[in-house]
């Protein structure tokens, strides 16, 4: 785990450095400029983007206005390309100046809407097309003075009646030690390079939340909780460099807020990589404090120091001028780090194999940002998203097995250690599920609030993602919790056909972005519901059927449930599920089951996932006395199956109206009045926003006690009950309203799981339980099952 750690943090200290570049599902064609035209009469500009590089007509010291009588010729230069690069008449142009781009586009008589992609550049620019000024970044000009510099990245859509496009591109520089263009224009449909730069607007905004809130949440872990001052450092580390993903690269803040100083962010930008690698410095110490040795980390701390006192106080120009000889002492840092490794691997430290290994990759990925960063390869922006999404993810199972390792030691046995890293892991869920219902809560509220297409979109990928989350950490806990043992079956009647019809309903739309078949096969011979734990069974089925759409790219998946013995109280069924993906090599069959494994370590990077669903799903049949079985070949698919008896119920399968009677309606809870017993405010704000769009009248207590002087007879209908509270909790102020007399339903709403609390749910009298993040139709079911 701990190298996987290292990685990623080393990406993350570099990654603020990718410039912009269309990601591989935008289609990107380059057709070089010729002596100031670029000639796209034969391109198809529906197919995709094409990047406006080439010879353009240039113009040193001199800003040309649309109209302009240019007597002198013009000079061609390649564009994009910093001044110091280019060679004028045997001399070597200065960084710092202005001068005029041009460039003639001929486009086809049959294209779409167009629309252009600008980036910055350095340091400031105004784009004329046709004559008309259509974009700008701060102010170019003939001096200092009047000149001011501006960065971000945006689109403007292009003239529809034009053949012919004349750009005109002022460019100044006074203040930076780099002068000129250094990323590529883009031209293709508008609506397409419109989504794409505002998701990967998104995508910043995204991450820069994400990493705050994750900083914040692992200074209060460090300051109410362990003291750990590797948990310090990386929870300052992770709230200073979230200014890089909105301050860098696409430059997001700038845009939000165009007001803002450039010469203050350039040094804000500045200050985040360079108080960003002394904080990493000193995590790694933490980490390994017998092995990394203290003089040089503090060598590296203070030559970050000095660097970013050269940042506050003195002009851009000069200390911009740093920036490579810091990134060589990075790069020094990290072969100090590998040494260190080796010591570790050498005392036999905790994890030092992994760390030595992370290491040698640590090299590479240093090797390939630079390689980016220097436009000579290209990197898409949702590898970046999807390695800080991972990021979050390792470091809450870094953190917890770093902890689980400390209780661990101190125990007197081995049960002692397990049972403390179950109850750290359930912890560890609470607080994870209550900033997720609020995710998940706001993200429904939005959705129902007819959204644009484009935000929709984002919404549903937001949507999901929590989600996905949440099944993450579920699938730790289910297997934490069978390792423990403490997984009990229930035994009711269950309907297997709605199970396995409402699974593939659920996963059809997976299917459908998939372009995959999804069909299931039910035997006639099933007439009544059988006798099982439906939630296992549910788990079980849709491990299986998740797993199969997942690794598979084109085809189809089935599931398909067979009789084969029907006795008079008993019925044997074969569960089967086929897929037509990858396959398994035979010698990595028996692998996959293993936890936190799959066949390949290139599976987890292209189809990601935790490694857990198929040992959840083997555990829990195995604990039924079931054996899954598996025939799969490489490249034309797997086949999961497994035989089970089922005693036989004497009730009928769900009928068509009764499913009926599962759909919610609108205003379903019309003048209801339900008092919202929580400490959150955010829960009730979610909470209350949806009871009310509900039509219910709503009335918020925020602890136990507040709760039973507002419940009066006959005031309230229902009550939801959050079972964690300050003054008085959920199940001492149920128990009080029990004694009172109080029959009214008293509805739990908590982030921990129902098998962790059903016990004390039950002794104090509460109703029933829904388990935050909730959806917003399971509460409303839940409710109106105790209203009527």
């Amino acid at each position: 785990m701990k190298h996987v750690r290292w990685i990623i943090l080393f990406a993350l200290l570099t990654g603020g450095l990718l410039p912009f570049c269309l990601a591989k599902d935008e289609p990107l064609t380059k057709i070089p400029a010729r002596h100031g035209v670029l000639d796209l009469r034969s391109a198809n500009l529906n197919e995709g983007s094409f990047s406006l590089s080439g010879e353009w007509q240039f113009y040193w010291r001199r800003l040309l206005q649309p109209g302009d009588t240019i007597s002198a010729s013009p000079d061609f230069v390649p564009y994009p390309s910093l001044w110091n690069r280019i060679k004028l008449h045997g001399q070597t142009l200065p960084v710092e100046g202005y001068a005029t781009y041009s460039l003639t586009v001929l486009l086809p008589k049959s294209r779409p809407h167009l629309a252009l992609l600008m980036p910055d550049v350095y340091c400031s620019y105004r784009l004329f097309i046709n004559d008309s000024l259509y974009l700008s970044n701060g102010r170019p000009d003939t001096s200092v003075q009047t000149a001011a510099p501006g960065w971000f990245t945006q689109t403007v859509d292009l003239p529809a009646t034009s053949d012919t496009l004349s750009l005109l591109l002022q460019v100044a520089n006074y203040w930076h030690t780099k002068g000129g263009t250094y990323k590529e224009l883009f031209i293709g449909e508008s609506r397409k390079l419109t989504i794409h730069l505002q998701r990967d607007k998104a995508y910043d905004l995204l991450l820069a939340g994400c990493l705050f809130m994750g900083g914040l949440f692992f200074f209060g872990f460090y300051a109410f909780g362990s003291r750990d001052k590797a948990i310090l450092y990386f929870s300052l580390f992770c709230i200073v460099y979230s200014y890089r993903m909105i301050g860098t690269s696409l430059y997001v803040l700038h845009s939000v807020f165009p007001d803002l100083s450039w010469f203050v962010t350039i040094r804000i930008e500045y200050l985040s990589l360079t108080l960003g690698v002394a904080l990493f410095s000193r995590y790694f110490q933490s980490v390994y404090p017998k092995d990394a040795n203290r003089h040089i980390v503090n060598i590296v701390v203070w030559i970050c120091l000095f660097y970013s006192l050269l940042v506050l106080v003195t002009p851009t120009w000069i200390f911009t001028k740093g920036i490579i000889p810091f990134l060589v002492v990075m790069f020094l840092y990290i072969g100090f780090a590998f040494y260190s490794c080796i010591r570790a691997v050498k005392y036999k430290r905790v994890g030092a194999p992994f760390a030595l290994m992370s290491c040698a990759v640590m090299l590479l990925v240093f090797l390939i940002i630079n390689l980016n960063y220097f436009q000579l390869v290209g990197t898409d922006k949702w590898i970046v998203f999807a390695g800080y999404v991972l990021f979050f993810f390792l470091q809450s199972l870094v953190l917890s097995h770093r902890f689980a390792f400390t209780l661990r030691k101190a125990a007197d046995d081995a049960r002692q250690g397990l049972r403390a890293k179950t109850e750290f892991l359930s912890t560890m869920s609470h607080e994870i599920r209550t900033p997720l219902n609020v995710v998940i809560g706001m993200t429904h509220l939005l959705l129902r609030d007819t959204p644009r297409k484009d935000q929709e979109k984002n919404l549903n990928v937001l949507l999901f993602s929590a989600n996905n989350l949440l099944s993450i950490v579920n699938d730790i806990l289910d297997y934490n919790k069978i390792e423990a043992g403490k997984v009990n079956f229930e035994m009711i009647p269950m309907d297997i056909v709605f199970i396995a019809q409402h699974i593939t309903g659920g996963l059809s739309s997976k299917a459908v972005e998939k372009n995959i078949t999804l069909t299931t096969e039910i035997d006639d011979r099933i007439t009544g519901k059988i006798i099982g734990d439906p939630t296992r069974t549910s788990q079980v089925i849709f491990n299986l059927v998740h797993n199969a759409i997942k690794f598979t790219e084109a085809g189809s998946v089935l599931l398909a449930i067979r009789v084969e013995k029907i006795t008079e109280d008993q019925i044997t069924l074969t569960i089967r599920i086929a897929d037509t993906g990858i396959g398994i090599e035979p010698e990595k069959q028996q692998l996959i089951f293993d936890r936190f494994t799959q066949a390949d370590s290139s599976t987890s990077r292209s189809y990601g996932g935790t490694g857990l669903g198929l040992a959840i799903t083997k555990r829990i049949l195995e604990l039924q006395g079931v054996e899954l079985n598996l025939f799969s070949e490489p490249g034309k698919g797997s086949e999961f199956y497994y035989t089970q008896t089922f005693s036989l119920s004497n009730e009928p399968l769900t009928s068509e109206d009764q499913l009926n009677k599962n759909v919610v309606p609108e205003k379903q809870l019309q003048d209801v009045p339900i008092l919202v017993v929580e400490d959150n405010p955010f829960n009730i704000m979610v909470a209350q926003s949806l009871l009310e769009r509900s039509g219910a009248i709503v009335n918020v207590a925020n602890n136990g006690e507040e709760a039973l002087e507002k419940i009066q007879p006959g005031k309230y209908r229902l009550v939801l009950m959050d079972l964690n509270m300050p003054v008085m909790d959920g199940f001492e102020a149920t128990r009080r309203l029990r004694a009172r007399g109080v029959t009214l339903p008293v509805i739990a709403l908590t982030a921990s799981l129902p098998a962790e609390v059903e016990e004390d749910v039950q002794n104090a009298g509460l109703t029933d339980i829904v388990v935050k993040p909730f959806n917003p139709d399971e509460l409303f079911k839940v409710i109106l099952k105790y209203l009527k």
